[in-house]
C-alpha cells in the first residue's frame, strides 16, 4: 500500500508538507508560518521548538485534510533552511537557545577573529566556503561563549548541536537519531568537503567540542523511522534547501545547473566529482546523492531578486500586485538606457560588496514608469548572468540549458529576458515544487520507491521552454551598460 512518499519543506518563513504519488503529481499540500524574532538590530532568531511543531503539525495536517492512511506513505524525505544553528540538551530535548537563523550576522566579529588568526585560506580550502557569519560555525562558538555551563555540557556530550534537518531527524526519531547530510555539514564552516569529516582545526580555533557534532551521511540513507499513528515510517532523504532544489531539477551530471528565483537567486551548478574553487565569489559546497560517490557544485547567491519587485509594490507603489511587473514592463520595448541596481543591501557574487548601495541610472525626461519597472525586471537577470559567468569562467564549462523554479520564475518576461542576455535555454518544468521533490527524490530512491534518476528523468514534464532571441551585438551592448552601471554603485569606485 506504500503510494505515497511525503515531503517536509521546513523553509525559513514557513513549514511545509508535500504529498508526492510515483507519477511525481503533487498530491497535497499543507503549510504553516513559522514566527521569526529580532532581539536586536541584525540579529535574526526562530523558536526551535515552533520549528518541529509547524512541522509536525502541516504533516499530520497532510494526511487528515487528504484522508491519507499512514500506511500509504512509503517514506519521508526532509529539506530544509540551511545553516541555521540549534542546539539542545541531550537528555532533556530542551534547546538552550533559540536558532540562530542564516541571515543572522551577530558572529561577524568571531569571523574577524578567525581571519585575523590566519584561517582565511584553510577555510576557503577546507570547507569550501568564505569566512562568513552567514555560516553555522561561529554561530555554535557564540552560544557556548554566551550560554553559562554550555562548553563544559557540550564536551560531556550533554548537549547536542544541529542545523534544522538534524533538530527535526532526532525529534522525529525520538532522539534516537543525531545526524545529518553531506550537504547541510558543507555550509558549517566547520566541515572538510574533501576528507568528509569534522575539522579538527576549524573546531579548535572556536573551540566547539567534537562530542557535540552529529554524525554526518550521504543525502540518500535510512536515517531512522519516524512513529505515526502507531505505524513506523521510514525516514530516507535529507539535503538543505538549495541541494535539494538542484536534485530536483535531476541535475544528475557535471555542466548542469539551476537557478531559484525567489526574494534572492540561487544558482547552483554540478561540477560533478570535482570540487572547483572559486576566484570569481562563488562558493564551493557538496551537491545531494543517494551513496557514498560524492558530487560537488558551485553555488553564487544574489542577494536581490524577487524582492526588488517586491520593492517597486511596497515602497514605489508602482505597481499594486508583483504579477502587474511584467504587464507593465512589456508595455515598452526597452528601458530607454535606465539601468536599476538593487543593491539594497550590497552586492552578492561574483562582486561580494557589502557597501555598494542600489540606484537607477540613466534617468531622463521621457523615463517612465513602464521603463523602471522593466529595468527592475531585467536586473534579476543580470545579475543572474554574473553568476553564470562566473561558474563557466571558473569550470570551463559553456553553459547551455538552465532549469529554473521559485515564485519569479512564473514571470514570462523575466524569463525570456533571461534566455535572451545569457544567449542559454531556459527550462522551466510544469512542477516548480522542486526543493520538495528533491526531498521525495532522495528517499523515493533510496526506498526503491522509484527505481534509478533515469526513471525520474523520464517523468519530467516542461511548462516552457525559453530559447534566446537576441543578437549578440545588442547582448554585448545591454551587459555593458549593465556592467558600467554596477561599476558606478560599487564601493571601490
Amino acid at each position: 500500500m506504500d503510494t505515497y512518499i511525503l515531503a517536509l519543506d521546513q523553509g525559513t518563513t514557513s513549514s511545509r508538507a508535500i504529498l508526492f504519488d510515483r507519477k511525481q503529481q503533487v498530491i497535497g499540500v499543507a503549510q504553516r508560518e513559522v514566527p521569526t524574532l529580532y532581539p536586536k538590530e541584525g540579529w535574526v532568531e526562530q523558536d526551535p521548538r515552533e520549528i518541529y511543531s509547524s512541522q509536525y503539525a502541516v504533516m499530520m495536517e497532510l494526511l487528515i485534510k487528504y484522508d491519507i492512511p499512514v500506511q500509504a506513505i512509503a517514506g519521508i524525505g526532509i529539506a530544509n533552511q540551511r545553516e541555521t544553528t540549534v542546539l539542545w540538551n541531550s537528555k532533556t530535548g530542551v534547546p538552550i537557545y533559540n536558532a540562530i537563523l542564516w541571515q543572522c550576522r551577530r558572529t561577524a566579529p568571531l569571523v574577524d577573529t578567525l581571519i585575523g588568526e590566519g584561517l582565511e585560506e584553510h577555510i576557503k580550502k577546507t570547507t569550501g566556503l568564505v569566512p562568513d557569519a552567514y555560516f553555522s560555525g561561529t554561530k555554535i562558538a557564540w552560544v557556548l561563549n554566551q550560554v553559562p555551563g554550555a562548553r563544559d555540557q557540550a564536551r560531556k556530550g550533554e548537549l547536542l548541536f544541529g542545523t534544522v534537518d538534524t533538530w527535526l531527524i532526532w525529534k522525529l526519531t525520538q532522539g534516537k537519531v543525531h545526524a545529518t547530510d553531506y550537504t547541510n555539514a558543507s555550509r558549517t564552516m566547520i566541515f572538510d568537503i574533501h576528507r568528509l569529516h569534522w575539522d579538527e582545526e576549524l573546531l579548535a580555533a572556536l573551540d566547539i567540542p567534537r562530542a557535540m557534532l552529529p554524525e554526518v551521511r550521504p543525502s540518500g540513507t535510512l536515517w531512522g523511522r519516524v512513529r505515526i499513528q502507531g505505524v513506523e515510517v521510514p525516514l530516507a532523504g535529507d539535503a538543505g534547501d538549495q541541494q535539494a532544489a538542484l536534485f530536483g531539477q535531476c541535475c544528475f551530471n557535471k555542466g548542469e545547473a539551476k537557478n531559484t528565483y525567489g526574494t534572492g537567486c540561487f544558482l547552483l551548478m554540478n561540477t560533478g566529482n570535482q570540487a572547483v574553487f572559486s576566484q570569481n565569489g562563488l562558493v564551493t559546497t557538496i551537491a545531494a546523492g543517494v551513496d557514498e560517490a560524492v558530487q560537488y557544485a558551485l553555488e553564487g547567491s544574489v542577494f536581490v531578486g524577487g524582492a526588488v519587485i517586491q520593492w517597486l509594490r511596497d515602497e514605489l507603489r508602482l505597481i499594486r500586485d508583483s504579477e502587474d511587473a511584467a504587464y507593465h514592463a512589456k508595455k515598452v520595448s526597452h528601458t530607454g538606457g535606465v539601468y536599476l541596481v538593487p543593491a539594497f543591501t550590497g552586492l552578492g557574487a561574483p562582486h561580494w560588496d557589502m557597501y555598494a548601495r542600489g540606484a537607477i541610472l540613466g534617468i531622463t525626461r521621457g523615463t517612465t514608469d513602464s521603463h523602471i519597472i522593466r529595468a527592475a525586471e531585467e536586473s534579476i537577470a543580470y545579475q543572474s548572468l554574473e553568476v553564470v559567468r562566473a561558474m563557466e569562467k571558473e569550470t570551463g564549462i559553456p553553459l547551455r540549458e538552465l532549469n529554473v523554479d521559485g515564485g519569479a520564475s512564473r514571470d514570462d518576461f523575466l524569463m525570456q529576458f533571461q534566455a535572451d542576455i545569457t544567449g542559454t535555454v531556459i527550462r522551466r518544468p510544469v512542477l516548480r515544487e522542486t526543493t520538495a521533490l528533491g526531498a521525495a527524490y532522495l528517499a523515493g530512491i533510496t526506498l526503491g520507491f522509484w527505481r534509478d534518476r533515469a526513471e525520474l528523468q523520464e517523468a519530467r514534464k516542461w511548462d516552457t521552454i525559453f530559447t534566446p532571441r537576441m543578437d549578440a551585438s545588442r547582448r554585448e551592448a545591454l551587459v555593458a551598460g549593465w556592467q558600467e552601471a554596477v561599476g558606478r554603485v560599487s564601493s571601490a569606485r
